[in-house]
């Protein structure tokens, strides 16, 4: 199907519904109905309408002024409901368990979305460490462990078709040129494993494999642990763990 025959069929009063809802998403917090509207340029009056229609029915939340705008709780229920009846992430549950057992640090599961990961599932590290990323929360393919995971299940031409030439950086060592990243993804196809140096996160590497059980892989699961703390033979312990992860989350979900 065409753009235009898409565009087309689709309903303008959903679309705006939805990209409210998403702008709301993106943007924790309260905003005044003056910098949403200049966020997705809607007439204010119709704006302000279906905003207080998003209100009524709970998707969109006011302060006590009742003029700043935030995120709903139903909002929440929807999302925990994408969580709970995710077949693939109720069948890796035992198998992050244990790989957070065995390593004692933060385990993810995410999946892709567009040039995005998303996080599914969170296992927090025996010991203390921040920051903690939060099931729902989005961050760039390219960025992290998981995304590039990920990528690496796509040939380098479909990577370029996803991603841009210069691509956003996260801190001083996120991977901003596209050529550079395939080139990390050809090393990542033949390790078996991803990994983020600092490019999302100071101060922690993470470390990631795709769950093959699609082709392109649309999950993965990475190990995260701070750079003052990860030694040789911790770093050997964590990649074979994930392997052994990576072989029980591929029973687990093969018939999915």
């Amino acid at each position: 199907m065409s753009a235009g025959e898409t565009g087309a069929s689709q309903v303008k009063s959903a679309v705006r519904t939805v990209e409210l809802l998403e702008f709301f998403a993106g943007r924790p917090g309260m905003h005044s109905l003056a910098s949403v509207q200049e966020a997705v340029g809607y007439p204010k009056s119709s704006l302000y309408m279906l905003l207080r229609t998003l209100v009524d029915l709970g998707w969109v939340e006011t302060d006590s002024t009742g003029t700043r705008y935030g995120i709903g709780v139903r909002a929440l229920l929807v999302g925990t409901s994408y969580i709970d009846g995710d077949e693939a992430v109720a069948a890796a549950r035992p198998t992050l368990d244990r790989l957070s057992e065995d390593t004692t640090e933060t385990i993810h599961l995410a999946r892709l979305d567009g040039t995005n990961v998303v996080y599914l599932a969170t296992r927090q590290s025996q010991h203390y460490l921040r920051p903690f990323t939060r099931v729902g929360r989005r961050l760039p393919a390219h960025s992290t462990s998981l995304g590039k995971a990920l990528l690496a299940t796509y040939d380098d031409e479909q990577v370029r078709e996803m991603l841009p030439e210069k691509l956003p950086a996260l801190t001083e060592h996120t991977v901003t040129d596209r050529e550079a990243l395939i080139r990390q993804l050809a090393l990542v196809r033949e390790q078996g494993y991803a990994v983020d140096r600092e490019e999302n996160t100071l101060g922690l590497r993470c470390f990631g494999v795709a769950i093959p059980y699609r082709t392109p892989a649309r999950d993965a699961v990475s190990c995260s642990v701070p750079v003052a703390r990860l030694t040789p033979a911790h770093e050997q312990m964590i990649r074979d763990a994930l392997f052994d992860a990576r072989d029980r989350l591929t029973m687990a979900t093969r018939r999915l």
